[in-house]
């Protein structure tokens, strides 16, 4: 398989890291770079920048900037999309963020991962998978979601977590690893007549 065509297939994969054309990230540094030097007022050069870098980039995604990623074309928005400061994809794979997503400061999504073995480890042969992030889903500050994990619909991961598994939809879930702690109900919403406009 092509490097293209295994980097963006939906399936993991395991590979010689050194094997991948480095060529392939130019890109991404470049635009990142331009991106994260812009000063404060530039939405339109900020849009513009955002539709080269990401393979799918719905007009309501927002990015702050100290962002980072490895391809920039692996990523897909599919509707508002807020990435606060300083988060890092390794899209080794696809990334998809659904609708109405909400990406805390810090967070780090990461498809790629090492070989578990030592020597293998050092011979850089690393593993990817694709990571989704359904519609109405909101990542708190500084977790980690790791590849292959798919986070279900309308679902809140808690700050500092490590996802290295599945989250089903509609529930809060947290820790080290993460693991659903309750679901998410009518009780968890805010008293519209407590808050000041």
């Amino acid at each position: 398989m092509e490097p293209m065509e295994l980097l963006t297939s939906s399936t993991p994969y395991s590979v010689y890291n050194f094997h991948l054309p480095q060529s392939l990230k130019k890109n991404a540094e470049q635009l990142c770079w331009e991106y994260n030097q812009l000063p404060p007022g530039q939405e339109e050069r900020r849009r513009e920048i955002l539709e080269k870098l990401f393979g799918t980039c719905n007009p309501k995604t927002f990015v702050m900037p100290g962002f980072r990623c490895d391809y920039g074309f692996n990523i897909h928005t599919h509707g508002l999309a807020f990435i606060n400061y300083n988060c890092v994809i390794l899209d080794t794979s696809p990334v998809h963020i659904g609708a109405n997503t909400f990406i805390a400061p810090g967070v780090c999504i990461s498809c790629v991962g090492h070989a578990m073995d030592a020597q293998q480890r050092a011979e850089a042969i690393t593993t990817s998978a694709p990571i989704t992030l359904e519609d109405d889903v909101w990542i708190g500050a500084n977790a980690v979601i790791c590849g292959g994990v798919t986070i279900g619909k309308g679902s809140i991961i808690g700050a500092g977590s490590v996802v290295t598994r599945d989250i089903p939809a509609g529930v809060v879930a947290a820790g080290t690893p993460c693991r659903p702690l309750r679901p998410v109900t009518e009780a968890d919403k805010i008293d519209l007549h407590t808050v000041s406009f």
